[in-house]
Formats: C-alpha cells, sequence, structure tokens
C-alpha cells in the first residue's frame, strides 16, 4: 500500500521528518540551508517560496499533510527571557504569520511547531521528553489545522537539567539540548537524549525535535484519518 507524503517545510535536519516516517509517512524536506545529513528527499531553497510554487502548481494535492517549523527566534524563551534582560542579542526573524497564511491556502491538514516563549500560535498540543522517556524536557508547542488529537497527559519532571545556571553547577536526570556553553553535553549525549543518531552536528541536534513528538504526531493523525486522507494525484 503506498504511503501518504508528507511535505517537512523548514525541515533542519529531519527531527520531525524521522518521526513522521515512523509513524508511516514518506517525506519531502524543504530548508534554505545545505543539509547533507537530512535523511530524505530536500529541496533546498526558501520554504515559503516553495511551498507557494506546489499550491500555484496543484502539485501541492501530492501531499496529505504539512508540518512546518518556521523561525521564531525573536519570540522564543531565551530571546525574551535572559538575553533580553541581558541586552543580548539582535534583531530576529518570525516567519510563523506567513506560513499560516499560506497552509491554510494550500487547504491540507497541516502542524506548525514553536518551543516555549511567546510565538503566536494556537497550542493545540504540547510535548515534552519526558513523555517518551528522554532525557531532555525539550517542550514543543504545536498548532494544528484542519484537524485535531487528544493532549497526553504532561507527565511531571523527575529533577533538573544537568549544567551551569548562572554561575551555578546543577545535576538531573536531563541533559541542556542547547547552545555549546559550559556544562553542555557532549554530541554523543545529546545524540542518545534526543533519539537521533543520523547527524553528529551540534547545531541540526540542539535545533531538531525529538523523532518520538513527530512519531507521537504523525500516529494521531493517521488514526484520525485513516478513512479521509486525501486521494494522492500521481504527478507525470
Amino acid at each position: 500500500m503506498r504511503r501518504p507524503l508528507l511535505l517537512d517545510l523548514f525541515c533542519c535536519a529531519g527531527g520531525a521528518g524521522t518521526g513522521y516516517f515512523r509513524a508511516g509517512f514518506d517525506v519531502h524536506g524543504v530548508d534554505i540551508a545545505d543539509r547533507p545529513n537530512y535523511p530524505f528527499p530536500i529541496h533546498r531553497g526558501d520554504a515559503l517560496d516553495h511551498l507557494a510554487h506546489l499550491i500555484m502548481s496543484g502539485e501541492i494535492h501530492r501531499y496529505a499533510m504539512v508540518h512546518a517549523s518556521p523561525p521564531c527566534q525573536d519570540k522564543c524563551t531565551l530571546t525574551v527571557g535572559t538575553n533580553r534582560s541581558r541586552g543580548w542579542g539582535g534583531t530576529h526573524t518570525d516567519l510563523v504569520a506567513p506560513t499560516r497564511v499560506l497552509l491554510e491556502r494550500a487547504g491540507l491538514p497541516y502542524v506548525i511547531e514553536q518551543p516555549n516563549g511567546r510565538a503566536r500560535i494556537r497550542k493545540d498540543l504540547t510535548l515534552c521528553g519526558e513523555m517518551f522517556g528522554l532525557a531532555v524536557i525539550r517542550h514543543r508547542n504545536f498548532e494544528m489545522g484542519g484537524w485535531t488529537a487528544a493532549r497526553p497527559v504532561h507527565l511531571p519532571h523527575r529533577g533538573r537539567v544537568s549544567g551551569y545556571r548562572h554561575g551555578k553547577k546543577y545535576d538531573g536526570p536531563y541533559v541542556a539540548a542547547y547552545g555549546s556553553g559550559g556544562g553542555k553535553p557532549t554530541v554523543p549525549e545529546l545524540q542518545r537524549a534526543m533519539g537521533i543518531d543520523w547527524t553528529d552536528v551540534r547545531e541540526e541536534l540542539t535545533e531538531a525535535i525529538p523523532p518520538a513528538y513527530g512519531q507521537w504526531i504523525g500516529e494521531a493523525f493517521l488514526t484520525a484519518r485513516t478513512d479521509t486522507l486525501p486521494r494522492l494525484k500521481e504527478v507525470a
């Protein structure tokens, strides 16, 4: 049986895409940066330009669903918290709103993913590494367009994130999957904690979501849409 096809916008190294693949999708990625470690077919270019082209050409109907992780560093917790309070950082990109406009025009079920912070998305779903037995907390929020899924229970955290906070060292069951300063995990530790083994690039690991998140969402979608997935059109 032919697998439904997912469009993975702003795909980075494929944390989300790998999860969707494990759930039962075939995956096409789009990213403006060169991503040689991305494990699926990928288009290098501007994600919104590519999405607009797919809509205009009608090729968007090849896909059953779209996942998008648009940049929104201006509203992330680190930017609005420590960085801004100390006068660090500069101008950041926020592509959430234009991404949503195009996704709604596409008319397909979609997911927009963002970290905790002030990004203007509906928090229809929040996932945490503790829900999947991972050694990262990695809270991520998801806006779901055109479909819904039940919210899983947010389990209590078992302790702190290991590493330094304002000069003081803490121990705990989780690693800090961001940055590269003092007390941060090694690349192999990050790989194990995130469940990612196909890239050893720290920047890609710290930007990724754990594949377990994409797998959970993909399985929820396929379960909800078993009898109503769009018929995929053959493209010559």
